[in-house]
């Protein structure tokens, strides 16, 4: 009873402290939510002030003021943002009309004459945009483009790789005829008559063709300068021409299927059973594993190590579920070329992508799709340029040092070069190989079969897609020249064997390495003197 009573009297205190409380809360709240003015904070009303309800009524149209100035402000800068978006939309569409858009540059046999002056202000255009008339500012020092040099006679080029010289005569057509082309175009253009055409001229003929340099702008165009005899010792005439590249013009957009299409690799071999098993391995993960539309002829030539050979195949034939393979074996002297030819030639199938293959190459999955997308029956063979790598011991010094197979394979200058004198790695369908003729099998031993095979490629009208590709490596291993081959084969086995070792940084170490560690004892002896 005395509890119940005790909690009827204390209720009341308890509801009147949270009144309390809350009106404590509701006044903080206020003042710290008023609203400001420009100049001062707008305060509430006050016991003194007319009625509440003016108060409120004086802050209300003061808010309303400042949101009315706000919009207007805001009015304001939005028209001015139109009018400067419309003049630049003007200045926009000026430099349009002077410089088209290549894009916009259409066939469209409604109007010829619209089409025409477009294409050539756009050839003009890029006249300006390159750099001929005034130079560019250029982050390093690697930026700049190089010219290259010509005479009648000879070209002096800096991208030489490994079968190019840096003085040569023009082999490819296109070059020869390009800068047979720019002389011809100077010449007519010296001897165009300005002025007074009644005035005798000199005659210019190309022998008066004293030298030129030329550059290519991938993006622009190449740009030509000429020089020329002048009418005495010490005069020259200077021409300057451009060539502009026109515009990207869309040439096919196709769907492209490789899901059936398999890859018969065709490997020839005479002992090398070990350089086999890797092969395998590496046939085997990215091949089988990864690609899976494959299959594998290994054309075997004599009877040596031929039992290890099969039983690797077979091995990884049951533990990798592949049965996707051929092994014919031949009791006769070493003939890639024959090899190949049979391996290709055995094939009974529906037409089929042949990747002619060795034992110390490795390739990625990704390879095999770049050999299915550049090849197409009765119109493109594919001839890939591999990454050949260079002696592990010598890239990475003691044998400790050196890495597993997987991260040599890096493509750098220190560790390998494009072997771009190499056309052994082909890939092309059954079909056009054997058009073609297959390969010259009067050569024996190492080396000419795959250039002969080149050639009537070339020769035919094939399109023959030949381009470095990242998945494709020639592994580094000694080799040995025999005595068997002839004077030309021989030569050619021994230029591929001195490219094979190292750069020519790497080499030049080598070379001086007597007096690279005179040197290190000199500097060491007196260290130990001071």
């Amino acid at each position: 009873m005395m509890l119940r009573r005790g909690c009827i009297l204390f209720l009341p205190r308890l509801v009147g402290l949270l009144v309390v409380a809350c009106c404590l809360v509701s006044i903080v709240y206020m003042l710290a939510c008023t609203p400001k003015g420009d100049n001062q904070q707008l305060v509430l009303p006050r016991v003194h002030s007319p009625t509440v309800k003016e108060g409120y009524e004086a802050i209300l149209q003061e808010r309303e003021e400042q949101h009315r100035n706000y919009i207007i402000s805001l009015k304001k800068q939005i028209a001015q943002l139109k009018v400067e978006l419309q003049g630049r939309n003007e200045q926009l569409k000026n430099v349009q009309d002077q410089y088209p858009d290549p894009l916009d540059i259409r066939l469209d046999n409604s109007n010829p004459e619209k089409v025409q002056a477009n294409l050539l202000a756009f050839l003009r255009s890029q006249v300006d945009k390159a750099e001929v008339h005034s130079g560019v500012k250029l982050s390093t020092e690697y930026a700049a483009v190089p010219f290259e040099s010509f005479t009648l006679q000879k070209v002096y080029q800096l991208e030489t790789g490994l079968t190019r010289h840096p003085e040569e005569k023009p082999v490819r057509k296109d070059k020869r005829d390009e800068l047979i082309e720019v002389i011809e175009l100077a010449v007519g253009s010296l001897n165009k008559p300005e002025g007074d055409s009644n005035a005798k001229h000199r005659v210019y003929t190309a022998s008066d063709f004293i030298e030129g340099i030329y550059r290519t702008e991938k993006d622009k165009g190449t740009l030509y300068e000429l020089t020329f005899k002048g009418d005495t010792k010490h005069q020259f005439k200077k021409i300057v021409l451009f060539r502009p590249f026109g515009p990207v013009m869309k040439v096919k957009n196709e769907d492209v299927n490789m899901a059936d299409t398999l890859i018969n690799v065709i490997v020839p071999l005479a002992k090398r059973a070990s350089k086999f098993r890797q092969f395998m391995q590496n046939f085997r993960e990215m091949g089988i594993q990864q690609d899976g539309r494959i299959h594998l002829t290994v054309v075997y030539f004599g009877k040596e190590q031929m039992n290890e050979v099969r039983a690797i195949l077979e091995n990884t034939s049951k533990s990798a579920n592949f049965k996707n393979f051929t092994f014919i074996q031949l009791n006769e002297e070493f003939s890639r070329g024959k090899g190949l030819d049979i391996g290709a030639r055995f094939w009974k199938g529906s037409n089929v992508v042949l990747f002619f293959c060795d034992v110390d190459i490795y390739f990625t999955a990704e390879f095999l799709n770049s050999c299915r997308l550049n090849t197409q029956p009765g119109k493109k063979v594919f001839y890939p340029v591999l990454f050949s790598q260079y002696n592990p011991s010598i890239i990475y010094g003691h044998h400790d040092s050196i890495p597993s197979l997987e991260q040599q394979l890096i493509i750098k200058k220190e560790t390998g070069f494009w072997r771009d004198f190499g056309f052994g790695m082909t890939c092309q369908y059954r079909s056009d190989f054997i058009n073609i003729g297959g390969f010259d099998l009067d050569i024996k031993g190492w080396g000419g079969e795959d250039v002969h095979l080149y050639r009537k490629y070339l020769h035919s009208n094939l399109i023959v897609i030949r381009t470095p590709v990242r998945g494709l490596f020639h592994l580094w291993h000694e080799k040995q020249c025999l005595d068997e081959l002839t004077p030309e084969q021989y030569k050619m086995c021994m230029q591929s064997k001195a490219m094979n070792e190292g750069s020519h940084g790497q080499l030049g170490m080598l070379v001086f390495k007597q007096e690279i560690e005179t040197h290190l004892h000199r500097q060491k002896l007196s260290n130990k003197k001071t």
